[in-house]
C-alpha cells in the first residue's frame, strides 16, 4: 500500500486498499534487516511496572483530553527532478543530478532497452532518438512529462521525466531505477520514506506496478505494502488520458545507517501496456514528533494531573514501527505506576521504581495521525515543574518535545489563639501556626493567672492552633481558645467557661475556602444579664456609661479566606480593651503571603 501525499493543490482520493498478506511480509522484511527494537513483550527490569496498550478510549477517570498537535510535513532529505539534463534526451544511466551530490542512477537491462529508461521533455525533438526502440510512441512519452509538470505546477514545455513505454515483456521484479551515490543521513534512528510523482497511459492494458525500497547500505528495505498502481489510483486523469498522482510510502523505515538510497522495482511482467513515467523523486525524513502536556494546570499539591505524551505522525501518515523514548521527571514530580495507559499500537509503558521516569515505545499505523501515552503525576510540594527536550533521552525514531510546565499549588495554613489579650500587655497562652505549607500544631496552657494588675483573673486556660492535611491538597486551619473561671472588672464580666473556635477549610488547593466560627459559654454573665450558651455572632450588650461587650465576635478577612472569632470582647470608654478567647484561622494559596486581620 502507498499513500497519496497531502498538501498538494489537487483533489483528494481514497487511500489504496491494503493487502494483509503483503503487510505481514513487509513486517517480516523489516525485522530481518533492521536492528532489533525492544520487543513489546520483553520482561521489564526488576522493580518496574509495565502496562500494555489499551484500546482507544480506555483509560482511568482522571484522564484529561489534550489536543494533539497538527501533523507537520516530512523533511526532504533528497529530491531529484531530473532537470540537470540540458541538450538531447538521454538514458537514465547517462544522467547526472545537480551538485553537490551529483546523483547517478542504474537499472536492470530490461528497463534500459525497448523504449525504457529515457529522460524525456516536450522540448525535445518530436522524433525518437535513433536506436531507442520508441518509434511512434515518443510523443506519448513527451505528453507524460508535460502532464507531470502540470500536476506539480511546473513548466509543461521544459519538464523532464523518466519514461518507460515497454516494447517487450520486461519480466517481473526487476529494478527500473536505483540511486548509485549514497544520500547522507545526518542522524541515525530516523524514519525515512519516499514520495514520487507518477504517470501512466494505456491503462486499458497491463498497469505499471511500482515498488519502492530504501537502501541501507546493501540492504533494501520495503517502504510500501502494495505497489503504486497509478492506473487504478490516479489523483487526476488528463484530457489526453494520462493518469497522474503523487504517492508516498505507507511503511516508513527506521533507519540506522549513515546514508540512504532508493530502489524502484516494477512488479509488472507484461509489456502489453505497462507504460508510465516518474518525476520529483524524494527521500523524506518522516520521523514523528513527540509532544508533552499537563492537564489540569494548575493543580493542588497531592492532587493528580495527567501528563500526556503525544506521538504525532508526519503528513504522509506512513506506518512508523518501533519508536521509543525515555522520560526523566524533574525532582519532586512523581508518577503513579498503576495509572499509565497508551492507545499506541503495540504500545508499552514502563515506569521506573519510585516513579521518577518512564520508558515507552510502540507504533503508528499507516494512516494514523497520532497516538498518546498518559500517566498520572503529582507532587508533595508547591512549585512549577518544567519538562523540556533534555528530559527525553534514549530516543529512537522520534523527535524531542518542546517545553511544557505544570504548577502545583499548596494552601498556606495560618492559625492563632490567645486565652486573654489586654493591650498593651502581650497575649496570654498564645498558640501559633504561622503561614505554613506543612501540617503543624501548637498548644499552650496556663493555670491561675491575673490579667493585668487589677483587670481580673482566670483559673485556667488552654489554646490550640493547627494546620492539618486531608486527602490530596485538602487543608484545614483551626484555632481554639478556652478560658475557665473568668472574673473581670470586679465581676462585671464573668464566665465558668468561655470557648471560641475559628476554622478555615478547603477540599482542594484550588477549591473554595469555607470559614466557620463558634463561641460556647457556660455560667456567663455581664452585669445582671445571664448570657446564652451559644450567642449569635456579633451580639452586643451595652454597658450604660461604661462601654459594651460583644459576644461571639466574628469578622472575615483575607477576601473571605480567614475568620476572626472572639468569645468576649470588652470595650470601655476609658480605653480598656480586653479579648477573651481570641482565635483566627486562614488558608492562602501559594506563594502567599498570608493575610493579617
Amino acid at each position: 500500500m502507498h499513500r497519496h501525499l497531502p498538501g498538494r493543490p489537487r483533489r483528494t482520493v481514497p487511500f489504496l486498499r491494503a493487502a494483509a498478506a503483503s503487510g505481514l511480509a513487509c513486517a517480516a522484511a523489516l525485522t530481518a534487516v533492521l536492528p532489533a527494537a525492544a520487543a513489546p513483550g520483553a520482561p521489564a527490569p526488576a522493580g518496574t511496572t509495565t502496562v500494555s496498550a489499551l484500546a482507544p478510549g480506555v483509560g482511568a477517570r482522571w484522564a484529561v483530553a489534550v489536543a494533539a498537535p497538527v501533523p507537520r510535513a516530512a523533511t526532504v532529505l533528497f529530491e531529484e527532478g531530473f532537470e540537470n539534463a540540458p541538450g538531447a534526451p538521454r538514458l537514465l544511466t547517462s544522467y547526472t543530478g545537480a551538485p553537490p551530490l551529483s546523483e547517478t542512477y542504474t537499472a536492470d537491462p530490461a528497463w534500459l532497452t525497448a523504449c525504457n529508461g529515457w529522460l524525456v521533455s516536450a522540448a525535445d525533438p518530436a522524433t525518437a532518438p535513433s536506436g531507442s526502440g520508441c518509434g511512434t510512441s515518443w510523443p506519448s512519452q513527451q505528453a507524460m512529462a508535460s502532464a507531470l509538470a502540470e500536476w506539480a505546477g511546473g513548466d509543461p514545455a521544459a519538464n523532464h521525466a523518466v519514461t518507460a513505454y515497454t516494447a517487450g515483456n520486461p519480466g517481473a521484479g526487476k529494478t527500473q531505477l536505483e540511486t548509485v551515490q549514497p544520500v547522507p543521513v545526518a542522524a541515525t534512528d530516523r524514519f525515512l520514506t519516499f514520495s514520487v510523482d507518477a504517470a501512466a497511459v494505456n491503462c486499458f492494458a497491463a498497469h505499471p506496478l511500482l515498488e519502492f525500497s530504501l537502501l541501507d547500505g546493501e540492504r533494501a528495505v520495503p517502504a510500501f505494502t502494495d505497489p503504486i498502481d497509478t492506473c487504478a489510483d490516479a489523483d487526476e486523469v488528463t484530457a489526453n488520458g494520462t493518469y497522474v498522482g503523487t504517492y508516498a510510502g505507507d511503511d516508513a523505515v527506521l533507519f540506522s545507517g549513515p546514508s540512504a538510497g532508493v530502489r524502484m522495482v516494477n512488479a509488472q511482467a507484461s509489456g502489453t501496456g505497462n507504460d508510465g513515467a516518474i518525476d520529483n523523486l524524494r527521500i523524506l525524513d518522516a520521523t514523528p514528533q513527540l509532544s508533552t502536556a499537563f492537564a489540569p494546570d494548575p493543580v493542588g499539591v497531592g492532587d493528580p494531573t495527567t501528563l500526556t505524551f503525544t506521538v504525532t505522525n508526519t503528513t504522509e501518515k506512513a506506518a512508523k514501527r518501533g519508536w521509543s523514548f525515555t522520560e526523566q521527571l524533574p525532582p519532586g514530580l512523581v508518577a503513579d505506576p498503576g495509572s499509565a495507559t497508551t492507545d499506541c499500537p503495540s504500545g508499552t509503558v514502563t515506569v521506573d521504581p519510585g516513579g521518577h521516569g518512564l520508558t515507552s515505545g510502540g507504533d503508528l499505523a499507516a494512516g494514523q495521525e497520532s497516538c498518546t501515552i498518559t500517566i498520572r503525576v503529582t507532587s508533595a510540594r508547591s512549585g512549577t515543574y518544567t519538562l523540556c527536550a533534555a528530559a527525553t533521552t534514549a530516543r529512537r525514531g522520534i523527535d524531542p518535545p518542546g517545553c511544557t510546565s505544570v504548577t502545583f499549588v499548596a494552601l498556606l495554613m495560618d492559625a492563632h489563639a490567645q486565652a486573654v489579650t489586654a493591650a498593651p500587655a502581650p497575649p496570654l497562652a498564645p498558640s501559633d501556626v504561622t503561614c505554613t505549607e506543612d501540617p503543624a500544631t501548637d498548644d499552650a496552657r496556663l493555670g491561675n493567672t491575673h490579667v493585668g494588675s487589677s483587670t481580673g483573673s482566670f483559673s485556667s486556660a488552654t489554646t490550640h492552633a493547627a494546620g492539618t492535611a486531608g486527602a490530596g491538597s485538602a487543608r484545614t486551619a483551626t484555632s481554639t481558645a478556652t478560658v475557665n473561671g473568668l472574673h473581670l472588672l470586679g465581676g462585671l464580666v464573668s464566665a465558668g467557661t468561655a470557648t471560641a473556635t475559628a476554622t478555615a477549610t478547603a477540599p482542594t488547593a484550588l477549591g473554595t475556602v469555607t470559614v466557620t466560627g463558634a463561641t460556647t459559654l457556660t455560667g456567663a454573665r455581664v452585669g445582671n444579664t445571664t448570657l446564652a450558651a451559644h450567642p449569635a455572632p456579633n451580639t452586643v450588650i451595652t454597658l450604660p456609661q461604661l462601654g459594651s461587650v460583644t459576644l461571639n465576635e466574628q469578622r472575615a478577612y483575607g477576601d473571605g479566606r480567614g475568620l476572626v472569632v472572639n468569645a468576649l470582647h470588652v470595650r470601655l470608654s476609658d480605653g480598656t480593651d480586653i479579648v477573651v478567647g481570641g482565635t483566627r484561622a486562614s488558608l492562602t494559596r501559594t506563594p502567599g503571603p498570608c493575610p493579617s486581620p
